[in-house]
């Protein structure tokens, strides 16, 4: 079976709603569309690291209860595992507070899954950004490049960090080199680039590096760039309870697609309209589903009507 393999940050959400407390579930961008896919039934590793707390262990306890092993995620001894704090508004759009209290000797202290050609690697936000775990991010991406793995890039770039863009340029074209696919909002292109035609971030930002991409505007319609390819994908309208996961689970169910329809690293440059409609679909039914709860990952019911391996 082909692995997945994601990389990023763990914390706590805890979710509001008319300013009162709703749920707490454990989260962050990468890290919620991996537990869909291991809900999905497929073969998932995550990567990422948290704090020996109260917090730490439930989302260990998290991850194992949704076929993620906890062997790659680093727990370390000081410090406090980051927790986030979302807003709702009427629109069911999110505003974030986040608290974190790293060590001063962060690292990501582990030894990583082992990466076959035809495995996907995800990664993305902040995390892939940090200076302090670069030498490791390099290492991870560098091994599914030499594997030959398709590597798929959010860059998930929160408003917090707008100011950094420019100094934080070089560091985000080495991401796009290493990537097969990139996925991104409308914000994450204003916070880094200042721009919102998809047309143009794509032949000034993304093709010279990756020529994969597809660009997200909330409930407006998905673009997709390829080398051959610009299509425009309709959003299903709904009355969304959450959108905290939509772009993560947008994510989730693409890399799906690519395993449900089977699609090779060596194909990826030179996909069909109709392979790219059928994945992308993927996308929009994960999304979608996680837009009709306060969860940051597909439903255990959706993911039982969906899985390629359905539990007997």
């Amino acid at each position: 079976m082909r692995k997945i393999i994601g990389i990023g940050e763990t914390l706590l959400d805890i979710i509001f709603q008319n300013n009162q407390p709703s749920i707490a579930v454990p989260g962050g961008s990468v890290f919620n569309g991996m537990v869909s896919l291991g809900r999905m039934g497929l073969d998932v590793s995550f990567i990422s690291e948290t704090g020996n707390d109260r917090v730490g262990k439930t989302i260990l306890e998290f991850m194992e209860e949704n076929n993620l092993t906890t062997q790659y995620v680093n727990v370390f001894p000081e410090g406090k595992s980051p927790v986030s704090l979302a807003y709702l508004d009427r629109k069911s759009d999110v505003e974030y507070l986040f608290y974190k209290d790293y060590p001063k000797q962060q690292q990501l202290d582990v030894v990583f899954p082992p990466i076959h050609e035809d495995d996907i690697v995800v990664f993305g936000s902040y995390f892939a950004l940090n200076s302090v775990l670069r030498v490791k991010m390099v290492e991870l991406l560098e091994q599914a490049k030499e594997k030959k793995a398709i590597i798929y890039y959010d860059p998930n770039f929160r408003s917090t960090h707008k100011n950094e863009a420019m100094k934080l340029a070089p560091v985000i074209i080495e991401n796009l080199e290493y990537a097969t696919i990139v996925r991104g909002s409308k914000e994450d292109f204003e916070n880094m680039y200042k721009l919102n035609d998809v047309d143009r971030i794509y032949k000034e930002k993304i093709q010279f590096y990756c020529p994969n991409f597809l660009y997200t505007n909330g409930a407006e319609h998905i673009s997709l760039r390829t080398k051959t390819m610009t299509k425009e994908y309709p959003v299903e309208q709904l009355e969304a309870v959450s959108t905290i996961g939509a772009g993560d689970n947008f994510n989730a169910g693409l890399i799906y697609g690519l395993l449900k329809y089977d699609v090779r690293h060596r194909e990826i440059d030179n996909l069909s309209e109709a392979q790219w409609d059928k994945i992308v679909k993927c996308g929009t039914d994960f999304s979608a589903e996680v837009c009709r709860t306060f969860l940051n990952f597909i439903s255990w019911e959706f993911a039982k009507r969906c899985s390629l391996f359905p539990s007997s």
